[in-house]
Parts: structure tokens; sequence; C-alpha cells
């Protein structure tokens, strides 16, 4: 099923993360979000997909494609953009309903320059008066806050990884208003992939007939190149066009980011506090990455993101029964699962190691600590390079195992050189991925409103 938000109603309280330390420092539990519904073994295969020409609905009427012929097709900023209009909506996304005095005194902006990117954005219906809130008993024209338009327009992000692919629509406020989960499709032909997973995300986002479709962010691993294409050796793709076919599949602009990047623009969009400083992203699951954030900036290289998969374990009891030697065939749902395997367990997946170290089987849990003090020496030494304010472990490498973040804790204080290293789970936790994809889809709209809806006009 797909759990849509009722704006109207009490959130549930999040679910606490426990919390781990540092040289005796506690490390800040960080709540995780409410897990949205999921759909599992969407069928995605179409005998015709290559050929498919679905179009997502629009609230203004016919497809989201019918509005341009050639959809545009960018590579993110991943920053907090300090362009007026930006730093207008940001407040109000932060914190609307807001006056025009207070958004300057924010913002640093003048009064004047404040009243016209707020005019501006009403008119294009970003931004929205609160009538009702205005001062009781005022003289004059009466001040009204405004705040950010959450009932109009939507996103579309999805996230490709290694199995499973998410697919979700996001609201102006970066919240997830949907989501479905599809097993990723396989095929030697990353085009017949790609097609098959936009016209997955056409169908869902035809649910929301009623609501005007912006962009599409796509995050997964590998290297994104300036057109949109991208490597990522894990799928066997090379210059893969994921960025024109899924624009031509689903008829919006779109922008294309390597994940654990936006995951870490994800952590910007959730945390203003860490606008200022620096911090570094480290994410494990299927995949392992890493990304460096300093000063809203996160730091995107030419060549690509850091490549840690290769990265030497050391010695191991038990994991890598084949005896690679390398990070992430070692650390990965796919290499816990082989290693349970190979010490007799009868598994198939991940979560099945977990349900058995919850009921008290050893080797399940043996192999779930092992894997902390791996990830935990690697993050010691990582973190030692690049020595952020902070770091900030994503993935449900992580947030799926709260048992052994106290190994992953006391594994990086062993290892790292820091008197002391502030560690902490990702705000997002199990929903990461819907997060990134998000925090990309909205990129365009808040680096430069104005501009991005010139583009889907």
């Amino acid at each position: 099923m797909t759990t849509t938000l009722d704006h109207s109603a009490v959130r549930p309280s999040p679910r606490a993360v426990p919390t781990i330390s540092l040289r005796g420092r506690p490390i800040p539990p960080i709540a995780e979000s409410p897990r949205t519904g999921n759909v599992r073994g969407a069928n995605v295969r179409n005998g015709n997909a290559r050929n498919g020409n679905a179009r997502s609905g629009n609230a203004r009427g016919g497809s989201a494609g019918g509005r341009q012929s050639t959809p545009h097709i960018a590579t993110p900023t991943l920053q907090l953009s300090n362009k007026p209009a930006a730093l207008v909506l940001r407040v109000a996304r932060l914190q609307g309903p807001v006056f025009r005095d207070v958004a300057a005194e924010q913002t640093g902006l003048s009064i004047s320059t404040v009243n016209r990117q707020v005019s501006a954005l009403l008119k294009r219906g970003l931004l929205r008066e609160r009538a009702d809130l205005a001062p009781a008993g005022a003289i004059g024209r009466p001040r009204l806050p405004f705040e950010v338009n959450v009932a109009d327009f939507l996103t579309v992000g999805i996230h490709i990884g290694y199995k499973v692919t998410s697919i979700t629509t996001h609201d102006l406020l970066h919240r997830v208003v949907g989501a479905i989960q599809i097993a990723t499709p396989t095929s030697d032909d990353p085009e017949e992939v790609l097609t098959a997973i936009g016209l997955s995300a056409s169908r869902f986002v035809s649910r929301w007939p009623g609501k005007r479709l912006l962009w599409t962010g796509v995050a997964l691993g590998g290297r994104v190149l300036a057109d949109g294409s991208v490597d990522n050796p894990r799928l066997g793709w090379s210059e893969a066009p994921v960025g024109r076919v899924l624009a031509d599949t689903i008829g919006l602009p779109v922008s294309v980011a390597s994940h654990v990047e936006a995951m870490a623009a994800a952590e910007l969009l959730v945390n203003p506090d860490d606008e200022g400083g620096s911090f570094l992203y480290f994410y494990a699951r299927e995949m392992v990455g890493v990304a460096f954030t300093m000063d809203g900036t996160v730091y995107t290289p030419t060549a690509g993101p850091p490549v840690i998969a290769h990265f030497p374990t050391g010695a191991t009891r038990l994991l890598d029964p084949y005896r690679t030697g390398q990070l992430e065939s070692t650390v990965s749902d796919t290499g816990v699962v082989q290693a349970a395997k190979a010490a007799g367990l009868a598994v198939t997946r991940i979560e099945d190691v977990h349900s058995a170290a919850k009921s008290g089987d050893t080797i399940a849990r043996e192999l779930l600590e092992e894997r902390a003090e791996i990830l935990g020496r690697t993050v010691g030494l990582i973190s030692d390079i690049f020595n952020p304010d902070h770091v900030i472990l994503g993935g449900q490498a992580f947030t799926d195992s709260p048992a052994t973040l106290s190994t992953v804790a006391r594994s990086v204080r062993s290892t790292s050189v820091a008197a002391v290293r502030d560690v902490r789970v990702t705000r997002s936790g199990a929903t990461v991925q819907q997060q990134a994809s998000g925090a990309v889809s909205l990129d365009a709209v808040y680096s430069d409103p104005l501009a991005a809806l010139a583009l889907t006009d």
C-alpha cells in the first residue's frame, strides 16, 4: 500500500535510536522519521518497455511530459543556495509561517528584497499567505505571514539500489508523501532497466492527479557524468543514460546524483545546525561509501565520489568466507548472508540474520558484531583523514542493527587517533534512501526556485 501524509493528523512520535558513546562522551540519539508504506514485488517488467510512452499525470491537465518536448537533465548542486529567492523559500520551509520582517532578519536580506522575493514566489504558487494568522487589531494593511505551499506541488524521488529501487513523492517541505519499493529490474541493457523503472514511477505518480509534478530526482551508486549518465560497476553500467531515459519516460526535468552525496545533502535539509562546519557521511548497506560536507556544501569531485569498496578489512573470523579481504564484499548485506550460509545458518536475506540474532542465535550475533567492528575501524580511519566536526552513520547496516552500535563506537574509539570523535546516526533512519532521492528532486527548486519553475512551464 501507499502511505499518504494526512497533514491534519497528529504525527506519530519518532522512534529513538539508541545512544552510543566514545570515550565516555554520549553520542546524541537521533530520531528516525516514521516509516512509509512499501509495495513489494511490484511488477516492473513490460514486454514493450523500450517503446513505452507513459507520462505522469499533472494537475494542470494533460501529462507531465506535455509541458516540454525535451525535459531538462541536470546534476544537482547539493548545497545551501544564497540566492535571495532560495533564502526566502528556505526560511519559510524551516520557520514558516513567518512574517516578512522576521524573514529579513533571518536571511540578512533587506526588507525590500524580501518583499520582492515573497511576491514573486506567491505569484508562482510556491508560497502562500496565512490571512488567518494576521495580528488582531492591526491598523492599515494587515501583516500576513507566509509559508511553503504544500498543497499543490510534488516532486518524484527514485533511488536505484543493487537489489531494491524505491520510488517516492515529496512535498515542498521534503516530506515523503507516498512511497513504494520494487525489485531493481535485471537486464544486460541498462536502458531496459531504466525504462522499466520510469514506467513504474509514472504509474505510481498518477495516483496524485490533482498535483503539479515539478521534478524527478535520481540517486544511485557510481559516478555521475555531466550529462546525467552513470558509471556503476556494481550494476555493470558504463555511461548508462539515466537522466535521458527517465526524463523521456516520466516526462519531467531530471537531476541525477551519487547516492551517498545525496544522503549527505538530505542531512543538510533536515538538520539546519549542519549548515556551518563540516561532517563526514558514512554509508553502509549493500554498498559502502562516504561523502564530505563543509559549510553547507557537499563536496562532489569531478572524478566521482570516493571509492572505499576495496578497502582492506584485515583478518576476519566468520565474515568474508571467500577471503576477498575487501570492505564491501565483506560487510554488505549480501556478504553477511553469504557468511551466514557458510557458517551453516538457513538464511536467504539479511532480515533472516537479524531475526536469528534477536532470537538468540550465537552465530548470527557474532556475524553482526564482526560487521560492526569492521565498519567502526573503517569509520575511524577515514574520519582521521578528513577530521570532520562530526561523523554521520547512515544505511541499514547501522539503523537496522541498533544492538551493535556500541560495538561500532568501541571500534571507532580504538582506531581513531582523535581523543573524542563525535559520531551520530542519521536522522533519516531506515528511510535514508528515500530522503536522498527526495533531496535530489528538490535541489533545483531549493537552489533557484523561480528558474526551476520556469523549466517546468
